[in-house]
């Protein structure tokens, strides 16, 4: 069944190329494309996405804007912010509004391909400049760890550890020496334990709590 996408960004040139770029990819299908967030908006209500490629600096609505609606009223539907915008006051800005994956414009096409793929299985896709960011704004704002009061188990921390390192589901399963099921597992379990709904959110815990460095 192909990931249905819609593709939101006031460039033409650039939405065009994008929308271009993802139906070439046997498990994609673009359903629509937006050039201000109220049109995304309105895409989203009719086609019902998988996926929406939201840039962020947008006429009458704006990226971080249309997510936070998105995300309130088609919860089903998963935002990944593709933008040339890496600093801190718009990645947490859009992560706040519920964005799930975010990238530069300097991403390439496999990685955006893997992003999209990525936030419709619900899993977080970051890029490297925009986690850094991420991170050092989490240490900032947390001069000293909070004590460690949330039932994690000793494995749950080591995976979230591994996690804000960067490292995919595969990697910390060759990393322990389990299967990638058994990580997940402990994802989900650590993820209701303390309380995020995404990789990007458990790594701000990870850093404020000390379990990464």
């Amino acid at each position: 069944m192909s990931i249905r996408v819609v593709v939101a960004d006031d460039q033409t040139a650039v939405r065009e190329g994008l929308a271009l770029m993802l139906s070439l990819l046997d498990d994609v299908e673009v359903v629509g494309e937006a050039a201000d967030g109220e049109a995304a908006l309105d895409l989203v209500a009719e086609h019902g996405p998988d996926v929406v490629l939201m840039d962020l600096r947008m006429p009458r609505m704006d990226g971080v804007s249309a997510t936070g609606q998105i995300r309130a009223r088609f919860p089903q539907t998963r935002v990944v912010v593709l933008t040339t915008f890496a600093d801190d006051d718009h990645i947490l800005s859009a992560l706040q509004a519920g964005a799930l994956g975010y990238l530069t414009k300097d991403a390439g096409r496999v990685q955006i391909a893997q992003a999209v793929r990525a936030a419709a299985a619900g899993q977080s896709v970051l890029d490297p400049q925009v986690q850094q960011r991420l991170l050092a704004a989490a240490v900032q704002g947390s001069p000293a760890p909070a004590p460690a009061d949330d039932g994690l188990t000793a494995r749950e921390r080591e995976v979230l550890s591994l996690i804000a390192t960067g490292l995919s589901n595969r990697e910390i399963a060759e990393r322990l020496y389990v299967t990638e099921v058994t990580v997940k597992s402990h994802i989900n379990r650590l993820f209701a334990k303390i309380g995020v709904r995404d990789r990007a959110q458990a790594v701000r815990y990870a850093y404020e709590r000390g379990l990464a460095s």
